[in-house]
């Protein structure tokens, strides 16, 4: 590939002091050049995918046409491996300029196991370079927003505690893995396109951006188009720069996109802006899309010929060729010797990506976890410490303490939430006029009071808010711990949880990671908790590969699981049982600053000949109670499974057990159809039917919600009365 500097030969034609002379915008006669040539090496390595899909030799195609003055106007304005880039897949432009190849885009479109974006994982335009600070996209719309804010709220912290980038000398801990890189004034790029805006997401990272000032460049490239959705039909108004234009220390550019000088002029002056420290910038660029949305979409089924004519006369490429010419920057047979060349360099790129090696089937499941460190290593295998106090607490204590515990440890924990703090307006709890709340369970009461403003507070009520900006947070290498106050609201995080904190280390081939907890209280039994404070659905996130989960029923293992969490480099979903946080079941002495339990690892916490309880969470107190009741009145002793840790779970512990007794009860609090125990169940009946005695029963509550009532609740949830029921009848079978 040609260097990213004017070529001599092209430095010859227009004379050297010609090259050095500034003509517009601070850009020399050869920056100039080189900015058409990176628009025009853009243009060509879309129309070079677009033949590959022609010809069914890639599978996918979005192009970037129409954008590319806006997006290398962008690359050049800001500083690859500096500077963080959120780009979305229209950003082609943006990530040669940045440094990438037409190679290493088009190894993407092929799908190589050498492409250097995600190893054949990803579909075309979704780039990644941790060499370049280009966080891995995905193609929801809008997610990325969220990602920069945390990312540039990362950047801040580092520079304000600059000891918390060290690795660690020793231990068993995620830092190990962790290059954490800053720079004093860096910026966050992130682009999105007109249709994009209408997402929440996008919404909730302005509120945060504008309240933290931080220095986050938006760029919108408004083609006029979401899919086949016009801008008036998208956006009030039909400009969403009119909309955003009163929120606080923002600095708003609006440019014709089309326009290189007046775009790169607009991307100049807005990354000064945020890197001098004085709030977020937002440039508005109205470009053009010659190409249908995709190849999948074909636009004149939308859009008349009258329209899309009227849009040719503005293409950026055409645009700057001609002022290129009317300046005298070059003539006609300078404009097709760089054109010649770069469809040379665009046709050896794509013989090399064609001829590329494609990735293996045995490739699937790496990355889908750490490869360097997962929590069922045995290292996460720790003794309580013995200490003078053996003062038995409950969970919500050991969970508080562990938190304490692990924040004076490690300075890149920080905590928050809605409410996790003790007080935002901290003046009065400075001056000890108030006690601070600390959560609405009090599980961080004492954090902010301990560690500052700057490492606990409180976030927005957006729950998606939390989630995206903490794997921003955690793609810089800060552990996250953030708190999703009921899991009944734990929805709008969603589309984060599910499209990009489970698969950013997989889709991006392991360049990027996010290693969070997330601390979510879940389930009912409360007596008045009702449909929005009482409801299960562990399921849905034990289906999403990606993510650890995993749900103490006791103080002791609540500490210890946490901890392992907050050490391991995966996501974690850390499920706390909000009836089990003062419960006199499972309290216990608090095990010390070391103690850890790896994952995987289920407990037997009542052992048995006759027949074996799987469970977890809540319902273990509960099957206990039963199997008591079975061992004084049928003399049939119970052997209870507490699995604590659902993904992964532990497959041998369950198999010795049931060979063991030949009877099985999977039992858990979420109703039954589609829950967790469903696919125990099917894995025993699968792997261990010759070791039965009797058909696998399962346990749940009912296929409906938790009602307010206790007379409803105590019918719809297992209670000890069901399974000692459901026992019976199984030991008798």
């Amino acid at each position: 590939m040609a260097e990213k500097k004017t070529s001599s030969k092209v430095a010859e034609r227009v004379g050297d002091r010609t090259a050095e002379r500034v003509v517009a915008a601070g850009l020399t006669a050869a920056q100039l050049i080189e900015f058409y040539r990176l628009m025009y090496l853009s243009r060509r390595t879309d129309d070079r995918e677009i033949m590959l899909k022609r010809q069914q030799k890639i599978f996918f195609q979005v192009s970037g046409a129409g954008h590319e003055a806006l997006l290398v106007a962008a690359g050049l304005a800001m500083k690859p491996g500096y500077d963080w880039f959120f780009p979305y897949y229209r950003d082609r432009g943006l990530g040669l300029a940045l440094g990438m190849t037409v190679e290493d885009q088009l190894l993407q479109a092929v799908g190589a196991a050498t492409d250097p974006s995600s190893g054949g994982r990803q579909m075309p335009s979704h780039w990644t370079s941790e060499r370049l600070n280009i966080v891995s996209p995905s193609s929801s719309t809008a997610t990325q927003c969220l990602q920069a804010i945390g990312c540039a709220e990362a950047g801040r912290y580092y520079r304000q505690h600059p000891g918390s980038a060290k690795r660690p000398s020793d231990g068993v801990d995620y830092r190990a893995f962790k290059d954490v890189k800053f720079q004093p004034d860096e910026v966050t790029y992130v682009s999105i396109g007109e249709g994009s805006t209408s997402q929440g997401e996008f919404w909730e990272s302005l509120n945060t951006a504008s309240n933290s000032r931080l220095p986050v460049v938006y760029v919108i490239e408004d083609n006029g188009y979401a899919i086949s959705t016009p801008v008036e039909a998208n956006t009030p108004g039909g400009n969403i720069s009119k909309l955003i234009a009163n929120f606080p220390g923002f600095k708003f550019w609006e440019v014709d996109g089309t326009d290189a000088i007046a775009s790169y002029k607009a991307m100049v002056e807005a990354v000064a802006y945020c890197r001098s420290g004085q709030g977020p910038a937002v440039v508005h660029g109205h470009v053009t899309r010659p190409y249908s949305h995709s190849l999948s979409d074909d636009e004149r089924l939308y859009r008349s010929k009258e329209e899309i004519d009227a849009d040719a006369l503005r293409d950026p490429i055409s645009r700057m060729q001609i002022w290129l010419l009317r300046e005298g920057i070059l003539d006609e047979q300078g404009i097709n010797e760089l054109e010649r060349k770069v469809d040379e360099e665009v046709a050896r790129a794509t013989e090399r990506a064609l001829a590329a090696v494609l990735p293996t089937p045995d490739t699937i499941l790496t990355h889908v976890y750490s490869e360097e460190l997962k929590p069922t290593d045995a290292r996460f295998a720790t003794k309580a410490a013995v200490t003078a106090d053996d003062t038995e607490r409950t969970m919500l204590d050991l969970i508080n303490a562990t938190l304490h515990d692990e924040m004076r440890r490690d300075e890149r924990v920080v905590v928050f939430g809605e409410d996790v703090a003790d007080a935002t307006r901290d003046k009065a709890l400075r001056e000890g006029k108030v006690k601070g709340k600390g959560g609405v369970f009090k599980v961080t009461a004492g954090l902010q009071k301990e560690f500052g403003n700057d490492r606990v507070w409180n976030s927005p009520l957006a729950e998606a808010n939390i989630t995206g900006r903490a794997i921003g947070m955690a793609v810089r290498g800060l552990k996250p711990v953030v708190e999703i106050q009921f899991f009944d609201y734990i929805w709008p995080a969603m589309h984060q949880m599910r499209n990009e904190m489970s698969v950013m280390r997989w889709r991006s081939n392991g360049q990027f990671s996010c290693p969070m907890v997330m601390r979510v209280p879940i389930g009912g039994y409360l007596t008045g908790g009702s449909i929005y404070h009482s409801q299960s659905g562990e399921s849905i996130f034990t289906h999403t590969p990606g993510v650890r989960v995993v749900m103490p029923s006791n103080a002791l293992d609540a500490a210890g699981l946490l901890r392992t969490a907050i050490r391991c480099d995966d996501p974690v979903l850390f499920l706390e049982h909000k009836r089990l946080y003062r419960e006199t079941f499972g309290r216990s002495a608090y095990p010390g600053p070391e103690y850890m339990i790896p994952f995987g690892k289920a407990k037997v916490v009542r052992e048995g000949k006759d027949l074996t309880v799987i469970t977890y969470g809540a319902v273990v107190p509960r099957a206990l109670q039963a199997a008591q009741r079975m061992a004084r009145e049928q003399k049939v002793e119970v052997e209870v499974i507490d699995l604590r840790s659902l993904t992964p779970y532990d497959w041998e512990a369950i198999a010795e057990s049931v060979k063991k007794t030949s009877k099985v009860i999977v039992a858990h609090e979420d109703m039954l159809s589609w829950g967790y125990g469903a696919e125990i169940a099917a894995r025993i009946g699968d792997e261990l039917f010759h070791d039965l005695d009797a058909p696998v029963r399962r346990v749940g509550a009912m296929d409906t919600f938790v009602a307010y009532q206790p007379l409803l609740e105590d019918v719809i949830l297992p209670q000890p009365e069901r399974l000692f029921a459901v026992m019976k009848e199984l030991a008798e079978f």
